[in-house]
């Protein structure tokens, strides 16, 4: 055997396992990458729902007569923030996450004072439409919650795969960026508990 041909032979073995280590990488954090994008999709649906409920609600209240407009326009104004407010799953950055969480909590400041005004209306209180409308609410909430948690752990799972060694050399070869996860608002330790059941 020519002397020459072990050092190419192992440099050929090197190569192969580089490119087979890398080929991997990349197709394991693209599968982690869309998994988390995915995540962020159910997240918006569950938004989408509840502000659709919410146009429901809104509808439902403006039926009465002498309800407070204010509060009303507030909620209506929230909503459109909220809707306009949005993210391209392809791009995530904190910066955006931020502004839509922003959005998102101020339609839910103002819906939680449509609802405490409510109580002063007893023939909403007693509208079978504006009662289950509530519990729709209430559910979409909690969905929320467990869409936003589901969207962490996927990010989670990618961030560790990208950002771990060697892999973090890799993954600044291929473009593969950290995610940012979705934090809890600001205050939200001590938040306003919101009651859907009536007398």
């Amino acid at each position: 055997m020519k002397k020459w041909l072990i050092p190419l032979i192992i440099i050929l073995v090197v190569g192969i396992g580089i490119y087979q280590w890398a080929v991997g990488f990349n197709n394991t954090a693209v599968e982690y990458e869309a998994n988390a994008k995915t995540a962020w999709s159910n997240v918006e649906s569950s938004y989408q729902r509840r502000n659709d409920l919410i146009g429901n609600l809104v509808k439902t209240v403006q039926g009465a007569a002498d309800f407070e407009r204010g509060t009303l326009t507030d909620v209506i104004e929230a909503r459109a923030k909220a809707t306009s407010t949005t993210i391209d799953a392809n791009n995530i950055t904190a910066e955006q996450l931020a502004a839509f969480q922003e959005a998102q909590a101020g339609l839910s400041s103002a819906l939680s004072r449509l609802l405490v005004t409510v109580e002063r209306y007893p023939e909403l209180k007693a509208n079978q439409n504006f009662l289950e409308l509530q519990t729709q609410l209430e559910s979409t909430e909690n969905r929320i919650n467990v869409e936003r948690n589901r969207y962490n752990e996927a990010v989670n799972i990618y961030d560790i795969h990208t950002t771990k060694f060697p892999n973090k050399i890799l993954a600044g070869w291929f473009g593969f960026e950290e995610m940012p996860r979705y934090q809890a608002d600001p205050g939200s330790e001590q938040a306003p508990e919101v009651n859907f059941e009536f007398d």
